[in-house]
């Protein structure tokens, strides 16, 4: 099999984002539904492929939640193929009129929603966001350039390759959809030159990756940075449900970005919630590490230093401060935090309030759990991942996100005076 170059990948992506631009919402959701089929005709095949891939992963010695990031059991696929049936269900993110008049001189004016164009998504070991950058890419009129890490390579490419014949028998162009297949940096490399051709890349993985990524490109970097995720209890939290957010937040699914890492106590509410928190935490296994004042109620728990706050463990860790009120919380969050997902748990909608507006993070969540600032909670069917960006696109990256507008206006003979 000849194995097509980054540079003709990228001129391929090019030529196949101006059709798909011409495509209809009707088109566009047939092959989504198309590429959920054809995924589910050749599901053994990728779980086989996936099991070999996943067993020399631990012969490497890659650690378990790389391990676990990187399996597709029965779940995980049939969760891939209802985040693209999902997002086929959404509106169509395209030909939208933003705004809109008519000038003085009778001149019609309005703004309206068109693809990016070329995307290129460079990702780690999670074959998951093969299928969910497809289908949100194919969703808002996108072509995509797919670049799985060389851990799941043969996985990746089964998905990609079931994906295209799926698009293809919808009537897409044959490189809407392209992946990689050569493994090693050099291919990333040369993508990343390819300015010419790709409008956007989408790193998806560590901190090392993704600064890589934007530091090595002219092509725009919409960034997924750490999830440094916070949830401050308030002194009027109610303790029940304090403990159960706390819990989910953190032991829900703990290698994802959207998890807790660190937990600030309000000092008023300390004394009795902090046991309570500590025997909820023992029983999921966390490892607690707390400031000088936490560890005056829990003395057993290893001293929290200056890099614990502002690190992203992934892991069954978990940070604890005490906090002199909203203000100081606050603080903390916003010096400490990624800008990623925030939370606190009270009883006052004037602390709520007062919480939403200072916090400056792409998601604030009042008495939720941290791990709903996803795509699938927010009604928004399959994402891409969470920007921690502003600019283009914040929070999570959807279909929406992944357009841009143009100008348009009519007239009727219309000169400039």
């Amino acid at each position: 099999m000849n194995i097509d170059t980054v540079e003709v990948i990228a001129k391929q992506s090019r030529l196949a984002a101006r059709q798909l631009s011409a495509t209809s919402e009707t088109q566009r959701n047939l092959a989504l539904a198309k590429m959920a089929d054809s995924l589910e005709s050749v599901k053994q095949q990728i779980l086989d492929i996936n099991a070999q891939e996943v067993l020399q992963a631990r012969q490497d010695g890659q650690t378990e939640a790389m391990v676990k990031r990187l399996t597709i059991d029965d779940k995980v696929f049939q969760y891939m193929l209802s985040r693209l049936r999902k997002v086929a269900l959404r509106p169509d993110p395209l030909n939208r009129v933003l705004a809109g008049h008519t000038n003085p001189a009778g001149l019609q004016v309005y703004k309206k929603s068109v693809p990016l164009g070329v995307i290129g998504i460079i990702y780690e070991s999670r074959p998951n966001v093969t299928t969910d950058a497809a289908g949100v890419c194919i969703k808002s009129g996108n072509a995509v350039i797919l670049r799985g890490g060389s851990e799941a390579l043969q996985t990746n490419t089964l998905l990609a390759d079931a994906m295209i014949q799926g698009a293809v028998s919808a009537g897409l162009p044959q490189h809407a959809i392209q992946i990689i297949r050569t493994p090693g940096h050099e291919a990333v490399s040369e993508l990343l030159t390819m300015d010419e051709y790709v409008d956007v890349l989408i790193p998806r993985g560590g901190k090392g990756l993704i600064k890589r990524i934007a530091e090595g490109t002219r092509i725009p970097v919409i960034k997924h940075y750490d999830g440094i995720c916070h949830l401050y209890i308030a002194e009027d939290a109610d303790q029940t449900q304090a403990v159960e957010l706390a819990i989910n937040s953190k032991c829900q699914s703990i290698q994802v970005c959207n998890a807790l890492e660190t937990l600030l106590v309000d000092e008023k509410c300390a004394g009795q919630l902090l046991p309570l928190l500590k025997s909820a935490f023992d029983a999921n296994h966390i490892e607690l590490r707390g400031c000088q004042q936490t560890q005056t109620h829990l003395p057993d728990i290893s001293p929290a230093s200056e890099e614990d706050w502002s690190t992203e463990y992934l892991a069954p860790i978990l940070s604890i401060k005490i906090v002199n009120g909203i203000d100081e919380a606050i603080e903390h969050i916003n010096h400490y935090g990624s800008g990623h997902t925030d939370g606190i748990v009270t009883q006052s909608l004037n602390l709520a309030q007062q919480f939403e507006r200072q916090i400056d993070s792409a998601s604030v969540l009042i008495n939720a759990s941290t791990r709903l600032s996803g795509g699938g909670d927010y009604g928004l069917g399959s994402v891409i991942g969470i920007s921690t960006d502003k600019l283009h696109a914040r929070g999570p990256v959807g279909p929406d996100e992944l357009t841009t507008y143009k100008w348009v206006a009519y007239g009727n003979g219309h000169l400039r005076s």
